[in-house]
Formats: C-alpha cells, structure tokens, sequence
C-alpha cells in the first residue's frame, strides 16, 4: 500500500477520465470476455437451480420488483438466464482484475455502462463504463497491488445473482470487503456495489449474512433501468427523474454519474485522510 492513499486514487481517476472520456459510454474491451477461471467459491444455495426464463417471459417477478416491463424496471425485477456457475465465475474475474498474480486477461463480461458503487468510508461510485473499469484496474496493479486471496463467491436466484465475501491483501494487511454483482439477460455485469466488512459499515448481520433480506438497502434495486433485459442506465429518462426526485441514494447516483470521476476526486478530496485504515480495519497511522 503506498503511503498516500489519497494520491493513489486521485492519480487513478485522472487516468481513467484521460483513457475513457468522461461519461459511462464507453464501448466494451475487446479482452472483456467471459473466460473467467475456475471459480473458488460456493456456487450454490439452497434455492435450487436458475430459472432459465428470461424477465420478458410470463413468469411472475420477484418481491420487491419495480417497474416490471417497463424501462424504468428495477434490477430485482430480472431472474437469472445463464447456470449458477456462470455469475460465479464473472465474479471472480472481477477480483481477478484487482489480483496481482491473477491473469490480466481475466476480464468479466461488463455491460459497456457497468456502474461500481462503494458505500463509505469508500467513495461511492467510483467506476462507470467498461472501460474506465479495466482502465482503474490496471492503473490499480501498478499504483496501488493488492492479491485477493480470500474469497468466497456465491450465486443466488434473486439480484444481485453473484454476491462474495474477499479479502484483499495489501502491503499494510488485509482489507475485508463484501461485494454484489448484477448482471442482465445476456449475462453482462451491469452494477457493482461494495462494502466494507466490518461492523461499523456492513449493513447484515450475523443472522443475515448473504443479505437476503428483501429490505436489504442495497442501492441496486433502486436504479431504474437495471431490471430491463438490457440492464442500460439511461439517466435521461422519465423514469430516472422519477426515482431522482422519490430517493436520495438514487439522486446522488444519478449526479455522480453526469460526471463521475469529477465527483470521485471530490468525494476524495472530501475524505477522512485514514479512510482507507477505517475501512480496512487497520491501526491509523
């Protein structure tokens, strides 16, 4: 871990916005494949296998669904189309990208306009379009390595379909996280969205671990978009502004992403300069 944290990431968006552009537009990498590894965790749980049925067929959606149908549907509206094996699989490519001694050519399969929100202490969204998901990583292998030794990856039936439990090991020890991944009909990453994993900022608890709650206040079953088959985040709809003007997460979403790494320096700017030790769990310095 190098000694400023802060100048880490500052460097990092700056990188991105200079490789990407500056909005989540940008097209998928060529190497941004499904070819994961052999994955390492649990791919299974006690729901039984996927439904293969697509969110346009006929089959009820799941509690908590919004907008079912329409372009404003909600990710807990989709259900899964591909084997438990593939969202597991996707997850740990993901972990790959930020693994040192992971191939680099193991790449998930995003959505051009994947969106990565990190609860704080982290910086909330600090990764929107594939590109600027591929381009933060690698920046992140040279500027700041971490391995992720630790992980253990699950499918579940109901978004997020992949959910994992890792550990990232950096030079100053191990930074626990829980991480969700939500994907669309063609098996694309659409949204990532992180906590750290620790009492102070985890919001399940010990009777809930996989949060499965259908209270659970995860930001991505807010997002309006993310349940159509496409999964496309479209922050000029109606129904974006709907749901900008109903909750405050979704608002601040939808400003971040108008702009994200401009937002993200300021988020950093704004930060507690031991954000990275609170949020690892490591003595301040």
């Amino acid at each position: 871990m190098l000694e400023n944290s802060r100048y880490v990431l500052a460097l990092v968006a700056v990188l991105a916005c200079a490789c990407t552009g500056d909005d989540g537009d940008a097209p998928a990498a060529e190497d941004a494949s499904t070819s994961g590894p052999a994955t390492t965790g649990d791919a299974s749980t006690s729901s039984g296998p996927a439904d293969e049925s697509s969110s346009s067929g006929t089959v009820a959606p799941p509690t908590g669904c919004e907008g079912f149908g329409t372009p404003g549907a909600t990710a807990n509206c989709l259900r899964p189309t591909m084997p438990p094996e593939y969202y597991v699989a996707e997850a740990e490519a993901y972990f790959d990208t930020l693994d040192v001694d992971a191939p680099r050519d193991s790449v998930p399969n995003y959505h051009p306009q994947v969106a990565r929100w990190e609860w704080p202490p982290w910086l909330l969204l600090t990764g929107y379009g594939a590109m600027a998901m591929i381009n933060t990583a690698d920046s992140l292998r040279k500027l700041d390595p971490s391995t992720v030794p630790v992980r253990d990856c699950r499918f579940f039936e109901v978004q997020p379909f992949a959910r994992c439990y890792v550990e990232f090991e950096y030079e100053n020890g191990p930074c626990p996280i829980y991480e969700e991944f939500t994907f669309n009909d063609a098996g694309e990453m659409t949204f990532i969205e992180a906590w750290s994993d620790l009492p102070d900022f985890l919001p399940q608890n010990a009777t809930d671990a996989w949060a499965e709650a259908p209270d659970y206040p995860r930001l991505a079953n807010k997002v309006p978009g993310l349940g159509t088959p496409s999964g496309t985040i479209d922050l000029d709809s109606p129904e974006m502004a709907a749901a900008v003007e109903a909750d405050p997460d979704v608002a601040d979403f939808a400003w971040r992403a108008e702009d994200w790494w401009a937002a993200w320096f300021e988020e950093l700017k704004d930060a507690d300069p031991e954000f990275f030790a609170i949020g690892c769990g490591w003595p301040a310095r």
